[in-house]
């Protein structure tokens, strides 16, 4: 029909009598087209079955719904809002049934109000909770009606609210709040509050103080995770040896047994030791870590049980805790346990066994719970053998052995460690990172490395020293390698083999000096660069020089 548009119209409604006939049309339903549809009689009792149902033509779409009314039916159409009614209507035929559902569901309220948050419908659900007649909250505001409502909120900021808990006289229920928009503009919101009777609600409260229970202690086992996996991180390396080593911290970590960490000086024992109380449940608590090795045998004793005031000559007065204290609720880190006295030995035994401490010039013990991680670059075993460790000891400690692989086992790791170890130096001379020759890594790898991962530091440290700023190539680790026969990890201790005898402070002037000279011989008199090498200012350095 060429004159359709003259009909075109946003609604529309068409009364038809019992008999099939339009008995009257307005607005779109004067169009011969929807004419022509309402006087099939087959359509017609299809439309009264779905009740709601899709009119389409060819330049517009239109919602329908029939009512029946006295001596006939009456149809009413309506352009819908957008495609999603159509599309809903079009593909559910009982779309009519579900709406009317939604406003009538007895668990499932919900309440409209305008852009001025005046209630324009509430369900009847609603109604009899508040104890209205129907029609009763019509027009009012919706805090009138509604106790403890947030609808005019959410009118207003136009933000919904999701899963909301609301008090309702003496229940809780859970409300959902939306905005509806038109245009871009707000022009009401719309309430739906899951109506469940007051035991429900207080199961899905306990229910849900349940869950929140567990997801507090999964955050803090997430929590305790990451921050282990950060020290995890920090031992360097993809080769298998290293990927093995991680995965046994990560089963080993979550015992609360002891540990005993073995491998070669300079290998990254104490970088496991960490690794493993922060993968653990103790993260929360200190990890305390003792060099046996450092300790001056008349002082190891204090100093892992402590001490009581007056105890002996230079004791503070008011005592002090050892470290088997300290590490209470944590993990006690004994660095080379090798070198620990007999004597001392003994007592350690008894304290592991016991789990309680007396400090010395004490007579109280005092239980402890600590975690103990063990660590040695010694042969254990030739030292039972020879009598300097007791065996029993050697069994406490070490019901979990972790072995370190030598740099040498995974030179595949040197690249990786290099560009960690520089980037570190070049933050803290704040100096920016250095391009590498493409030969420097081999040249690395094919390097012996006695002093380990600890030599490899210093000596990258030292050739980012000597190198001229941004680029750092194979002649850097040649020029200043150590002399033929001298091992690299021991060159920072050269100067002490001729320090003269004599007063400690003439000694120490002596290889002060000394220093400053070789610095400054290193760096062809470069007065910056040997103040960067040595660590202190130029003013400094030159106060030094004119000494």
């Amino acid at each position: 029909m060429t004159q359709s548009s003259s009909f075109k119209s946003h609604t529309g409604a068409i009364l038809i009598g019992e008999d099939g006939r339009i008995l009257s049309a307005l607005g779109i339903g004067s169009d011969p087209r929807i004419k022509a549809m309402v006087s099939d009689s087959e359509w017609i009792e299809q439309a009264r079955e779905k009740r709601m149902f899709p009119v389409l033509l060819a330049e517009e779409s239109y919602v329908g719904h029939i009512a029946d009314v006295a001596d006939g039916h009456l149809i009413l159409l309506s352009v819908p809002p957008g495609e999603n009614v159509l599309n809903f209507v079009m593909s559910v035929d009982f779309a009519y049934d579900i709406i009317d559902h939604v406003l009538t569901d007895p668990y499932d309220a919900m309440a409209v109000i305008n852009d001025k948050a005046h209630l324009t419908y509430i369900s009847p659900v609603h109604e009899k909770f508040f104890g209205l007649r129907p029609g009763e909250g019509i027009g009012r505001r919706v805090r009138e009606v509604i106790e403890n409502t947030r609808l005019h909120h959410v009118v207003k900021t136009g933000v919904a609210e999701v899963g909301q808990i609301q008090r309702m006289g003496s229940s809780e229920r859970v409300v959902s709040r939306h905005p509806i928009r038109r245009d871009d503009k707000v022009v009401g919101a719309i309430g739906r509050v899951m109506f469940k009777g007051p035991q429900q609600v207080q199961a899905m409260a306990r229910r849900i103080n349940a869950l929140e229970a567990q997801v507090e202690a999964f955050k803090k086992e997430t929590q305790v995770s990451s921050k282990g996996e950060e020290f995890l991180d920090a031992i360097i390396g993809k080769s298998p040896a290293i990927q093995s080593l991680r995965e046994q911290i990560r089963k080993i970590a979550p015992l609360d047994i002891p540990v005993l960490i073995q491998g070669e000086s300079g290998t990254g024992k104490e970088l496991v030791a960490r690794a493993l109380h922060m993968l653990s449940p103790r993260s929360d608590a200190r990890l305390v870590t003792v060099n046996a090795a450092a300790l001056p045998e008349s002082l190891v004793e204090s100093e892992l049980f402590g001490y009581e005031s007056g105890s002996f000559t230079g004791a503070a007065k008011k005592g002090k805790p050892g470290k088997f204290e300290l590490a209470n609720k944590g993990t006690i880190f004994l660095d080379e346990i090798g070198d620990m006295p007999l004597e001392v030995q003994s007592k350690l035994l008894r304290v592991l066994q016991d789990r309680m401490v007396e400090r010395v010039g004490g007579d109280k013990p005092t239980h402890v719970d600590f975690r103990l991680c063990s660590a040695t670059n010694r042969d254990l075993q030739s030292f039972i053998d020879q009598g300097k460790f007791r065996m029993d000891l050697y069994y406490r400690i070490s019901p979990i052995v972790l072995t370190l692989p030598s740099l040498e086992e995974r030179l595949e790791d040197i690249p990786l460690l290099a560009n960690h170890f520089l980037r570190e130096v070049a933050g803290q001379l704040n100096r920016p990172m250095p391009e590498v020759d493409y030969n420097v890594n081999e040249y690395l790898m094919e390097r012996s490395w006695p002093g380990n991962i600890r030599q490899l530091r210093h000596v990258l440290e030292r050739a980012f020293v000597f190198a001229d700023e941004g680029r750092l190539t194979v002649t850097d680790f040649e020029a200043h390698a150590a002399e033929p026969g001298q091992d690299d990890s021991d060159t920072e201790f050269a100067f002490a083999d001729n320090v003269p005898g004599g007063k400690l402070k003439d000694a120490l002037d002596d290889l002060e000096r000394r220093l400053v000279e070789d610095a400054l011989s290193r760096f062809k008199g470069n007065k910056k660069k040997a103040a960067e090498f040595l660590g202190v200012s130029r003013s400094r350095l030159y106060k030094k020089m004119e000494n």
